[in-house]
């Protein structure tokens, strides 16, 4: 193809464009860190190919991203002598957007004018490139790819409007070129000292050198300009602990997750023996965009003898440490690595326990020694810690340990289960919880009446994966949990000072007809109607049926399409509160029929579930209500 052939933006690219040149408006000096990511991403692939095929790298020259300024021109060119791009693969790579966080990220801004504002979301969303588009009038990009001909070049050309340029080249070099012609307004980008400043702030710590020419000197015998490294061109974590300092683990840290909030913990590692890495991993400050993102795992790099193999997590921490950041340098993996073999190596299977011995051992330092950074790293991340107890039996105690919940005397979650067990009431045999869907519904259950009459402490989950977790959990450290909801709950057990039993009848043989009238009312909604050991102040509670799940954990599979409606609770009555008492004093049982359904959907509320006909309680209520007013007319 000789001839120049215009193309149009696909409609979510011409969007983002859009979003970049007027959404964008602060920070953008940024354009220069992405340009220079993708410059290393593109000599890291060269690097990594060139070991299966050697001629790729045959042309001489260090590997290196270099930028160039051209002050009359007002243009700003950044290359690299990298792997390059055939045109198809421009054309999918600059004229199209596959990424998939790009819907996400106008998403975003879209809906939040804040994020306008934050320049890390571009590197988080992977739409790096574009983000020329706000200082740029014209972006032009010429490529070769590794290997081929020197005409086999390919020039793309845009203003960032609705439509690209392509047309073929000659580019002597492999590697790509990216030139922007600057606005007017941007130009502060032509000065030398601006670009330096920029370098160091942004990709001090890229692995490949970051060059530019220096003016000669008036008595040089040549007029080739001098290349000056900007950048300290290190992988970071190869250097000893003892030699950085917090603020450059920091700069690296935000080079890295494009997170500018210093990490809570750094853990960086040297690991000989049988197996020989290092790792550098981060506990992030912040919560990443895409923490509960399950399937988007990109928070850990691969490097194999300091040569970059794949940004993906998933084979090297387990799902509910996706939150980490960081770089694995592994020794002893094979430079040709896939995911596939990632999946059955027992290398890389010994770097993920690893892992997750240091990074548990960390937090587990930080929760006895930092209590305050502990707090605030399970404010961020205590909900996806969670999923370890379900997924990690073999870190299971260890996790557990780490877990923190609200009580019914603390309202904050900073209990733990070591904290509930060493100040257990006498007698107690149970770590006792209830699970609702808020804090405040848990803690103005009817269900927790008689664990407050005796003092005894009682936890309130209120994640919805509490129920999992629970379930997973049967004990810790030889304690039973034990639900305060659960349908056989022994009240000897509790613990703590029984109440006095009050004087009279015995409560369930005065109420036995109650009872029998309320279960027959009541057939097609619970499983049975009983009198209660555990209720002092309220008429009736719910509890779970003999399937063992608590309505909360019925509600959670009902939303989510699992719930077959086949389990049905329980509801406890009070035989010493006085509505049970007017009722089973009642001589005419004509209305006794309402009164169930009544006391039903009250206990169904008060435990935070809804009602599936909201209009018939509030007709019942008002009939209820009315004919005694109406009778003391």
């Amino acid at each position: 193809m000789s001839a120049i052939e215009t193309r149009e933006f696909t409609a979510q690219t011409r969007e983002l464009l859009k979003l970049m040149v007027h959404s964008l408006y602060s920070n953008r000096e940024i354009f220069l860190r992405e340009l220079i990511s993708n410059a290393s991403d593109a000599l890291d692939k060269l690097r990594f190919e060139s070991y299966s095929d050697p001629d790729l790298a045959g042309e001489p020259g260090e590997l290196a991203v270099r930028i160039e300024i051209d002050a009359e021109a007002g243009c700003l060119t950044v290359s690299d002598n990298g792997i390059g791009m055939t045109r198809d693969e421009v054309v999918e790579n600059l004229g199209t957007i596959a990424h998939s966080g790009t819907a996400a990220f106008a998403e975003r801004l879209a809906q939040d004018a804040e994020a306008a504002r934050d320049s890390a979301l571009i590197g988080q969303f992977g739409v790096g490139f574009y983000a020329s588009f706000m200082v740029a009038d014209e972006v032009t990009v010429l490529t070769r790819k590794a290997g081929e001909a020197a005409d086999a070049g390919v020039c793309w050309r845009s203003d960032g409007t609705g439509s690209y340029t392509l047309e073929p080249a000659v580019r002597p070099a492999r590697g790509t070129a990216v030139t922007l012609k600057l606005r007017d307004d941007c130009k502060e980008f032509l000065e030398p000292y601006r670009i330096e400043h920029l370098v160091r702030t942004y990709s001090d710590h890229i692995t490949f050198p970051v060059q530019m020419p220096q003016p000669p000197a008036d008595d040089a015998d040549t007029a080739a300009p001098d290349l000056r490294t900007l950048n300290k061109a290190t992988a970071l974590w190869t250097k000893p602990k003892a030699d950085i300092s917090d603020a450059e683990y920091a700069e690296f840290f935000t080079q890295l997750s494009y997170d500018p909030t210093p990490p809570l913990a750094v853990l960086h590692n040297r690991v000989e023996g049988q197996h020989e890495y290092t790792t550098l991993l981060f506990i992030p400050g912040s919560e990443p965009f895409d923490l509960w993102d399950r399937e988007r795992r990109h928070g850990v790099r691969l490097y194999v003898r300091r040569v970059f193999i794949l940004d993906d997590a998933e084979h090297l921490l387990p799902a509910y440490l996706r939150f980490v950041r960081g770089v694995i340098d592994s020794d002893d993996l094979p430079l040709n690595v896939s995911r596939e073999i990632l999946q059955s190596n027992r290398v890389v299977d010994s770097i993920r326990a690893g892992n997750v011995r240091r990074v548990l051992g960390r937090l587990e330092e930080m929760a006895r020694e930092q209590p305050d950074d502990y707090a605030r790293f399970w404010g961020l991340f205590g909900r996806v810690l969670k999923e370890g107890v379900v997924e990690d039996h073999a870190n299971q105690a260890r996790i557990a340990g780490l877990l923190r919940f609200s009580s019914t005397r603390e309202d904050t979650q900073s209990v733990s289960l070591d904290d509930y067990i060493a100040r257990m009431a006498e007698g107690q045999q149970n770590i006792y919880y209830l699970t609702a869907d808020s804090l405040a519904t848990a803690r103005h259950s009817p269900q927790l009446e008689l664990f407050r009459e005796r003092g005894v402490e009682v936890l309130l989950l209120h994640d919805v994966i509490d129920e999992w977790v629970v379930g997973a959990l049967p004990e810790y450290a030889g304690k039973p949990l034990k639900s305060a909801a659960a349908h056989d709950l022994d009240v000897a057990e509790v613990g703590g000072e029984a109440a006095p039993e009050p004087a009279g009848d015995e409560p369930e043989e005065s109420v036995r007809d109650l009872v029998q009238a309320l279960q027959q009312a009541l057939s097609e909604r619970v499983e049975r109607v009983r009198v209660s050991d555990r209720l002092t102040r309220s008429a009736a509670c719910l509890v779970a049926g003999s399937s063992g799940l608590s309505t909360h954990m019925e509600r959670i599979l009902k939303a989510t399409g699992q719930g077959g409606g086949e389990a049905r609770p329980v509801l406890e009555i009070n035989p010493r509160h006085a509505l049970i008492r007017h009722l089973n004093a009642l001589d005419d049982r004509t209305d006794l029929a309402e009164w169930a359904h009544l006391l039903y959907e009250q206990s169904l509320l008060s435990e935070g579930g809804q009602l599936d006909d909201p209009s018939a309680f509030v007709g019942r209520m008002d009939r209820l209500l009315v004919g005694p007013l109406l009778g003391a007319e």
